[in-house]
């Protein structure tokens, strides 16, 4: 690919921002080589100023649009990611909820779901250690991009993915094979229940949750949509619930509905009940 001429830079960076909020700023021209080279080619373009042309020449919302869209949002997960969100959600959070909320069904949203790696992981804490939970639990999967978020319907994964973090006796119990892949069992992928959803608008139809995971998303964002992201979420809270966020992330003075609390290693903000 060509180098990027200033202009298609600049219409690229608007476009992310006003269609995600996504703030690339400047100098990331070799991210969007990178990535939108491929978006390019396989749309029969020369290169990304005749992807820019064609998407300028597009209404807004088109299948193009989104592919562009899809392929500048970054997708890292893993199962277990960090490891101590899911303990503090072992040991403290759902025995409080429990202590609080008998048989009450249990609301929890993976905010930017991604491939699906952090709602499954979420799911087996629950089938081990709260199969009564469980069972009564909802999961609910947002991600702006449909083709990843498919993958968390799917519950498949490849022997890399779940070499990734996720425990043998986790994947013997949970998880059978699929040909050369792995695919989560049905007990799984019955809690779960993906959206697309782009969370830099406001939303509708979220019901109120327990638990919120925005894990490693708000540093995507400027200050003022994080500071719109964070109210909405904490209005989406039920009294009571708590949000997780990334451990090098901070919402301190962005809400003062939240309360700041630490369990081990996660800090967790909390809604007044």
């Amino acid at each position: 690919m060509a180098d990027i001429k200033p202009d298609d830079y600049e219409w690229i960076r608007q476009f992310l921002y006003t269609q995600c909020a996504n703030d690339l700023g400047q100098g990331k021209e070799y991210l969007i080589s990178s990535r939108l080279g491929a978006v390019a080619r396989e749309a029969g373009l020369a290169d990304i100023s005749a992807l820019v042309t064609s998407l300028k020449a597009r209404p807004l919302g088109g299948p193009l649009h989104q592919k562009v869209m899809e392929a500048m949002t970054t997708n890292e997960t893993s199962f277990f990611r960090d490891g101590h969100p899911f303990a503090a959600l072992e040991k403290q959070i759902i025995p409080r909820f429990l202590s609080s909320n008998s048989g009450r069904p249990l609301r929890i949203w993976c905010a930017a779901s991604s491939t699906g790696q952090e709602p499954y992981t979420i799911a087996m804490v629950l089938r081990t250690n709260f199969p009564d939970v469980a069972n009564r639990a909802r999961i609910l999967c947002t991600d702006v991009n449909a083709t990843v978020l498919k993958r968390t319907t799917e519950g498949v994964y490849s022997q890399l993915e779940v070499n990734r973090g996720l425990p043998a006796q986790m994947l013997v119990r949970y998880f059978e094979r699929a040909g050369a892949n792995w695919r989560a069992k049905a007990e799984l992928r019955s809690m779960m229940d993906p959206r697309v959803m782009n969370l830099a608008v406001p939303w509708i139809g979220i019901q109120p949750q327990d638990i919120v995971f925005l894990r490693n998303v708000l540093i995507y964002f400027d200050a003022k949509t994080k500071r719109e992201i964070v109210t909405r979420i904490r209005n989406t809270l039920a009294p009571g619930g708590v949000l997780f966020i990334g451990g090098s992330e901070s919402i301190l003075g962005m809400d003062e509905g939240l309360s700041r609390e630490q369990f081990g290693m996660s800090t967790v903000y909390r809604r007044a009940a």
